[in-house]
């Protein structure tokens, strides 16, 4: 074919495991609560920066090393981002990756999340724990789109490589990876019931 597609973005979506995550799932959205209860730092924090929803982003992010079911949870992801890099051909030179950051966001009604992407970082991604239905997914952005300029506007039709933006879907027990750099953002919950999910990053040294 004459065309051909260079300089792809890759994404990653996979259940966390293939049995037992109903159960699972609701263990981890009970602790998540109770680290909203504990985390009066993380509650006041959140008055200012992310109205309305809770996130311990700026005060317990280190999860995986303060909870026993968040470091099971780690290993578990851990073997998904070893995956990842390698379907990326990152040559990581023998050097280990480990997550650095790991926290809970908790998103009730009317909350959303700002175009953003994670700093000081290589992968980063959410596992979805609670996802009421019709609540919002995770929004990504062409990471060329400030470059585009005096292009047209693509078509309605156009295939799903080539749209400026893509939506996937928050489903329960499921885990999404991304390249750090990809900016990203969460609509508003529009559903009455609370949407939970928990975020990490990772950095190889």
């Amino acid at each position: 074919m004459p065309t051909r597609a260079w300089f792809p973005t890759y994404l990653y979506h996979e259940p966390l495991q293939r049995a037992g995550l109903d159960r699972f799932n609701a263990e981890l959205a009970e602790e998540c609560r109770r680290i909203r209860d504990y985390d009066a730092a993380g509650r006041k924090w959140c008055e200012k920066n992310y109205p309305g929803g809770y996130t311990s982003y700026a005060s317990l992010n280190r999860l995986h090393e303060f909870s026993s079911t968040f470091a099971g949870l780690e290993r578990k992801i851990t073997a998904h981002v070893k995956k990842f890099a390698r379907e990326l051909d990152m040559d990581l030179r023998g050097r280990e990756i480990a997550m650095s950051d790991f926290w809970v966001n908790i998103m009730p009604e009317h909350a959303a999340h700002s175009l953003h992407l994670h700093p000081n970082s290589f992968i980063s991604g959410t596992y979805y724990v609670v996802t009421p239905r019709g609540c919002p997914g995770l929004k990504f952005e062409d990471p060329r789109l400030s470059k585009f300029m005096a292009a047209p506007p693509k078509t309605p039709d156009a295939r799903p490589a080539n749209q400026p933006h893509i939506t996937y879907p928050a489903k329960a027990g499921w885990l999404l990876l991304f390249e750090s750099w990809l900016r990203h953002e969460v609509a508003a919950n529009r559903t009455t019931e609370e949407r939970i999910s928990v975020s990490f990053n990772y950095h190889w040294s």
